[in-house]
């Protein structure tokens, strides 16, 4: 749900640095942007190949704390959470709906997201 546009797989030991470059900011500061991505990730609408592929890797992102992830793809993934919490808690609830219906990873990362709310 955090790694929004920078997480995709590969069968090495990291993801695919690919997409390291994506404007992290363009797509935060783009309402339009930003609900493109997360409608995709909620299964609504068509899916680019790689939104799939963000659709795919998100479960194994957040299972395994993100370890595949490059340090560009942490950064991005940090910055997304702290925008969704803070500034559209509307889509991290749908987002937290649909890749944690059991709020197992907001249990796991309950430190983490405490931490980024208020700092926007």
């Amino acid at each position: 749900m955090a790694c929004v546009a920078v997480t995709w797989a590969r069968p090495e030991s990291t993801y695919t640095d690919k997409w390291d470059n994506i404007n992290v900011d363009e797509i935060l500061e783009s309402n339009r942007l930003l609900k493109g991505y997360v409608d995709r990730l909620l299964g609504k609408g068509r899916c680019t190949p790689d939104g799939k592929a963000l659709k795919e890797t998100l479960p194994d992102a957040l299972e395994h704390e993100c370890v595949k992830c490059t340090g560009k793809q942490k950064s991005g993934a940090d910055k997304v959470i702290r925008h969704l919490v803070n500034k559209r808690p509307d889509l991290w609830k749908e987002l937290a709906v649909k890749y944690d219906p059991d709020n197992i990873y907001q249990a796991r990362y309950k430190d983490k997201i405490d931490a980024v709310k208020g700092s926007a």
